[in-house]
C-alpha cells in the first residue's frame, strides 16, 4: 500500500523534465526570431508603399515605368533579363525582374529608344541592384562575351 501512494505521489506532484522546458524555450526563442525577421521583411515593404513627395510611392513608380515601357520589350531582351535575374532565390524572383525592369523601362523611355536593347538591362541592371551583385553581373557578361568596359562609370559609382 505504501508502495502505490508513493509511484503514486510521483506521478502527480512531479514537474516536467528539464529537457522538456529547455526545447520549449529554444523553439520560443526560434519563433520569436523568425518574426522578428518577417517583420523585418514587412516594415521594408511598407516603407515601399508609403508616398513620396511626389505623392506617388516606389511601387507606383515602378508600375508606372514597367506599363510605359511594355510595348518597348522585345523577346530578345525578355529572355536577357530573365537571364540576368536567374541567381535571385526563387521566391523573391519576379519581385527582383519587377523592380529591375521598371529601372530598365525608365531608361528606354527617358532616351527616346524605340525598343529595350542589351544595353538598356545592362545599364538598368547596374542602377537598380546593389552593389554586391555586380560581381555576377561582369561574370555573367564575360561568359556572354559582352565588353563591360561602357558600364564602368556606373559600376566604380
Amino acid at each position: 500500500m505504501l508502495n502505490t501512494v508513493v509511484v503514486l505521489r510521483t506521478l502527480t506532484s512531479s514537474a516536467p523534465p528539464s529537457w522538456f522546458m529547455n526545447s520549449i524555450a529554444f523553439w520560443g526563442w526560434v519563433m520569436l526570431g523568425l518574426m522578428c525577421i518577417g517583420g523585418f521583411f514587412m516594415f521594408r515593404k511598407f516603407l515601399k508603399v508609403l508616398p513620396k513627395a511626389d505623392g506617388k510611392s516606389k511601387l507606383d513608380w515602378q508600375n508606372y515605368w514597367v506599363e510605359k515601357s511594355r510595348p518597348l520589350w522585345t523577346e530578345d531582351s525578355k529572355q536577357f533579363l530573365g537571364e540576368l535575374v536567374m541567381p535571385v532565390p526563387g521566391p523573391f524572383r519576379d519581385i527582383a525582374k519587377h523592380s529591375i525592369a521598371a529601372e530598365i523601362g525608365k531608361i528606354a523611355v527617358e532616351t527616346g529608344s524605340s525598343e529595350v536593347t542589351r544595353d538598356h538591362c545592362i545599364k538598368g541592371y547596374i542602377i537598380a541592384t546593389p552593389k554586391r551583385d555586380y560581381q555576377f553581373l561582369m561574370t555573367f557578361l564575360h561568359k556572354k562575351g559582352i565588353d563591360y568596359t561602357p558600364y564602368e562609370h556606373l559600376l566604380n559609382k
